[in-house]
């Protein structure tokens, strides 16, 4: 009998999140996300992605300064910034670069590779799926999906034993990267020539919709 596949992996520190926005958000992509809840665990591989880049990006919470909603994004990295969209539901970021610069990488979409049956049941608490492949595809669903909401901004995810922890792996399979314009942005930072600026790995089905602002 062939032995399951082992996937070694690490848990990035502090100073891979000092890094360009861009860099990090391509980076994100193929990496897992894990949440550790008295519910249980459940582990999403990330397949879609957007960065966001302070104040000079029309397209950020931070472009107009700090206030109290954004300030986890102008915090050390290597944290998550979880906001309330539309007062409905929750977005879950990356924290990254330079404190006071205040650039993160929004989680837009993965694939649950670990605790599936707690994440769908967590979805059809909050309305309907219809397949496994829907479970986290989308920023709102992925949040529902990992059990976190506006409680876990400001949350580490470089302590491997944190209730919050994003793992990278060391070989990593050669995948293409698309790139495209951010979904659902308005003006200046929705236009595709100045802000390609999300990632997609191609053929995912976990991947989301477009849909313009």
């Amino acid at each position: 009998m062939k032995s399951p596949e082992v996937i070694l992996s690490s848990v990035p520190g502090r100073d891979w999140y000092l890094r360009p926005v861009l860099d990090v958000a391509r980076d994100l992509l193929g990496a897992t996300l894990t949440t550790r809840t008295p519910d249980g665990v459940v582990s999403l591989r990330l397949t879609e992605v957007e960065a966001y880049d302070g104040a000079t990006d029309p397209g950020s919470h931070a472009y107009r300064g700090l206030n109290r909603r954004n300030a986890t994004m102008f915090g050390e990295p290597g944290r998550l910034y979880v906001y309330r969209h539309l007062g409905l539901h929750h977005c879950v970021n990356v924290v990254c670069g330079p404190e006071g610069e205040a650039s993160a990488v929004l989680v837009r979409a993965g694939e649950v590779v670990d605790g599936a049956d707690l994440a769908r049941s967590r979805r059809l608490a909050s309305g309907v799926v219809r397949t496994d492949r829907d479970l986290a595809r989308g920023p709102a669903r992925l949040a529902v999906a990992l059990g976190l909401d506006r409680s876990a901004d400001g949350t580490v995810v470089t302590d491997p034993g944190g209730d919050v922890v994003l793992t990278r792996p060391l070989a990593e399979t050669p995948a293409v990267i698309r790139t495209g314009p951010r979904v659902g942005v308005s003006g200046d930072g929705g236009r595709a020539d100045l802000f390609p600026w999300r990632f997609w790995l191609d053929a995912e089905p976990t991947v989301s919709l477009y849909r313009k602002a």
